[in-house]
């Protein structure tokens, strides 16, 4: 009833008036989305333009939730009780806000970008693409307003189905094999691990709902809820805590645009923010820090954090230095949810953005350079830079995000997750979080100073490079360059400006200044 509701009232100022109506809009929209997508295939600007205004209607929608939260309303719906006090619900904290905005935002930017990647690549089944692509979103919008782990879990679930069609989209024995891998290990962990954490939940507890403080607290002993713990953090494979990480190397079969937005935001966000979700609000604060079961996740995810580094300074191909880049950095935040502390939650709330920005403008680099130069490799990027300025550029930039130095976004949330560490006395956590950063100089600097001050192999030296091609100019399409100069703005702009994020964050439960 409040659907339809919400459905004959689609003025702005009865939205402004009644934000719980937004909720099924932002639920709908990406779907009326896929739907005009499939049925105008046949017209590429027609297909493109409802992609762009859909991801623009999204967008509009999500902000206009800001105002509300940050007031300190959360806009909730309730949609169908299955079993008495458990419902396919919603709700809007700031948590999901966060998570809401940043992909939709980067929806609409790496729209842009998939014009001209698509077409100056000539890729195959576009429309496919793009629908899958909405298909996507509206998942995301449903995991990021659960208002418990049952709708949570639903949406999770959609999003995996969604995506497996754009992991495999290429249809070539390889992008099979990787479609396997993804879809295997992500169902296989959700169902027998995440699942099975979440019956137990509600068998404890007698409730599913996202609850401040938590609503585990007291109803088992530690050693059960320390399994309980290990259930989520491992079942939620989207996360990709090692061992169960190998999908997303596998899943960079994908054309560059999706590997931009679902396996550097949408998909892997989706696992981190639910770990966040779990430990804000079915385990608390205190409860988290009082097990010892959490030292256990802890250490499993600095472990990844470090070998997934290291790793990514062995690959030659670029996208899957950049895959391994970011399961270490996907734990970052899972290391920032067992840290159990205000800074940390503060940080590992401000990763999710911070990288989502960095990590995109990178793989939006990686597209533009294959569809520019055909290249693949790291070892093949030697005097790039100076054909491809603009993209190069970019890639530095994202790469100083990545790294977490100033004047870029990333260097907030590592500062807070390193307070963090030192608010919890995790000094161990505290070193390997400087040392993966030392890493990451390692692998990801090397790139952009070849790229400007390496000769390329036809050339006797890096003079005679100058020479020769400081007229040639051989960029990406406009469309390609317009959302990399977005992105890569975007994280200096995070960086000069973090006090909306910062305060949006403050309004989490358990987290104080």
């Amino acid at each position: 009833m409040n659907f339809w509701f919400a459905l004959n009232h689609l003025t702005l100022s009865h939205l402004v008036l009644n934000p719980a109506a937004i909720i099924p809009l932002a639920l709908l929209v990406p779907l009326i989305g896929a739907t005009l997508i499939g049925l105008c295939g046949r017209y590429p600007n027609l297909r493109e333009g409802i992609t762009l205004t859909t991801a623009l209607i999204l967008f509009v929608l999500v902000c206009l939730l800001i105002k509300p939260v940050m007031a300190g309303v959360m806009p909730a719906q309730s949609w169908l009780e299955i079993f008495p006090g458990l419902s396919i619900a919603f709700s809007v904290e700031p948590l999901g806000l966060l998570f809401a905005l940043i992909a939709s935002f980067l929806w609409l930017i790496t729209s842009i970008y998939a014009i001209g990647y698509m077409r100056g690549h000539h890729e195959i089944n576009q429309t496919r693409f793009y629908i899958c692509f909405a298909l996507a979103l509206t998942s995301v919008m449903g995991i990021a307003f659960s208002a418990n782990l049952l709708t949570l879990f639903i949406f999770y679930e959609t999003l995996t189905l969604s995506t497996y069609p754009l992991v495999t989209h290429a249809g070539t024995n390889e992008a099979k094999k990787g479609g396997r891998v993804y879809l295997g290990i992500l169902l296989s962990t959700s169902i027998a691990l995440f699942l099975f954490a979440i019956i137990a939940t509600w068998t404890l507890a007698g409730t599913l709902d996202f609850t401040a403080g938590g609503i585990l607290s007291g109803t088992a002993s530690n050693a059960v809820l320390g399994l309980l713990l290990l259930l989520f953090c491992f079942g939620i494979g989207k996360a990709a805590l090692m061992p169960f990480h190998a999908w997303l190397p596998a899943a960079m079969v994908a054309p560059t645009p999706v590997s931009a937005l679902l396996h550097a935001v949408a998909v892997v966000k989706a696992g981190v923010f639910t770990i966040l979700k779990v430990a804000i609000y079915i385990f608390g604060m205190d409860e988290l820090a009082a097990l010892p079961m959490t030292d256990v996740v802890l250490y499993a995810a600095t472990a990844t954090v470090f070998f997934a580094s290291c790793i990514a300074m062995t690959k030659d191909n670029l996208k899957a230095r950049l895959a391994y880049s970011t399961v270490s950095q996907l734990s970052y935040i899972i290391v920032a949810a067992m840290l159990a502390t205000s800074a940390a939650w503060i940080g590992g709330s401000m990763h999710i953005a911070m990288h989502a920005f960095g990590k995109i403008t990178l793989f939006f680099c990686a597209g533009a350079i294959l569809v520019a130069s055909h290249k693949k490799n790291i070892s093949e990027l030697d005097g790039i830079g100076r054909v491809m300025p603009f993209t190069m550029l970019a890639f530095l930039i994202g790469s100083i995000s990545i790294i977490g130095l100033p004047p870029t976004g990333g260097s907030w949330s590592k500062w807070f997750l390193m307070l963090g560490a030192l608010e919890a006395d995790k000094i161990f956590v505290l070193m390997v979080l400087m040392v993966s950063s030392l890493l990451n100089i390692a692998y990801l600097l090397p790139i952009p100073v070849r790229a400007f001050f390496s000769a390329a192999p036809h050339y006797k030296n890096a003079y005679e490079a100058v020479q020769e091609t400081s007229a040639t100019i051989h960029e990406a399409p406009a469309a390609c360059l317009l959302a990399m100069a977005i992105t890569s703005t975007a994280c200096i702009l995070l960086f000069f400006f973090p006090e909306p994020l910062y305060d949006l964050l403050l309004l989490i439960p358990g987290v104080q200044p």
